[in-house]
């Protein structure tokens, strides 16, 4: 893995997160704040980003690339969609990490490190930090919304079929 640096709230870096369509609400403030928690980092092909069962604190925005989520081992997911959030989970319930994820071919990610909080500015107001924090949690609930949505569609298909083959084997 390649790291760099915690990154500048500059012109340049925020209008490449107003791209990012999990950021598209963001107010520029507040982009400036997720910079200032916020590393680039590089995976090469089968790195592993989130192991199951860490504790640490980040927070995963897709900028290239492609993941691989897997559960003891098992692949049950794959993400590709640039702004994809992922390791959100964690953030939410402060469990540990429930799936692994890895890097399918080279994969380029904004880190959000949730720990350090105290690099936000001490003269930010606390209604500005709680701004701040709901439009993320908002965040999470929409991509969480959508991943629930799809996992609703995929139980019911293999319900489906279970039922199906258990029709067939009636019958024979």
């Amino acid at each position: 893995m390649i790291e760099s640096k915690y990154l500048k709230d500059n012109v340049q870096n925020i209008q490449r997160l107003m791209n990012l369509p999990g950021l598209k609400d963001f107010e520029t403030r507040n982009l400036a704040k997720l910079l200032r928690l916020s590393k680039i980092r590089e995976y090469e092909d089968g790195e592993i980003i989130i192991r199951e069962g860490d504790n640490d604190p980040w927070l995963y925005f897709l900028l290239s690339g492609e993941l691989i989520i897997k559960k003891q081992g098992v692949e049950i997911g794959r993400l590709s969609q640039v702004g994809e959030i992922f390791g959100e989970m964690r953030i939410i319930d402060s469990l540990t990490r429930s799936a692994s994820v890895y890097a399918d071919g080279r994969t380029i990610c904004l880190c959000v490190d949730t720990s350090a909080k105290g690099r936000l500015s001490s003269s930010t107001q606390r209604d500005e930090r709680l701004d701040f924090l709901l439009l993320l949690y908002r965040i999470f609930a929409e991509y969480m919304s959508i991943r629930l949505r799809a996992t609703n569609d995929e139980l019911f298909k293999a319900k489906n079929e279970l039922l199906k083959l258990k029709e067939g084997r009636r019958k024979a």
